[in-house]
């Protein structure tokens, strides 16, 4: 699992503290499930980048 990720990206880009019981026990399993989601749709987001890596960049073939 990527927790460390995604535990940096809701924080960095939603504000969101994981570590906060009173937030995390307001909010719903979906909540949480839709910001984990929306990090995925963010190329340069922790989670995103561990997720799909960018590809290698091939080198070119002695001719």
């Amino acid at each position: 699992m990527h927790w460390a990720a995604i535990e940096a990206d809701l924080h960095s880009e939603y504000g969101i503290d994981v570590e906060d019981p009173g937030l995390m026990a307001s909010r719903s399993w979906r909540w949480l499930q839709t910001r984990i989601v929306g990090l995925l749709s963010m190329p340069k987001s922790r989670l995103s980048l561990a997720m799909k890596p960018p590809p290698e960049h091939e080198p070119v073939p002695d001719e």
